[in-house]
């Protein structure tokens, strides 16, 4: 699960990925997995608190896009892109992670994850 977190001027927040992980050092959208009895709203406000620090209500996710990423002797990724316009807070990177708010051209120019380069393309802000 990925959150479009989009603000009052219409850009994304966008995260990098730690370097050693995979895709290190690219720029992405903010989330991660879902937890045992969690639902992906549920689980994308935990981990947008982990992360970045704000609270963001499960109510207030809407799911946008859904991508999938072939892998090599595994089982294909399948990432569902929902999309945020309010939260409580200010974000920081809370796991020392670079982050930003770029408009969709900015982040078209970034070094971004596969998957998260497919949904800015997609996506109509």
């Amino acid at each position: 699960m990925a959150l479009a977190l989009v603000d009052e001027a219409g850009r994304l927040l966008l995260q990098q990925r730690p370097v050693g992980k995979h895709h290190g050092g690219l720029w992405e959208f903010p989330g991660g997995k879902v937890d045992a009895g969690e639902s992906p709203r549920e689980a994308l406000a935990r981990e947008i608190s982990e992360e970045l620090g704000i609270a963001v209500k499960p109510a207030d996710c809407t799911a946008l896009l859904l991508a999938e990423e072939a892998r090599e002797e595994q089982r294909p990724v399948v990432l569902m892109l929902y999309q945020a316009t309010r939260w409580h807070g200010s974000p920081r990177g809370c796991e020392g992670q670079s982050w930003g708010w770029f408009t969709r051209e900015q982040a078209l120019d970034l070094p971004l994850a596969p998957m998260d380069r497919d949904f800015v393309k997609r996506m109509s802000i």
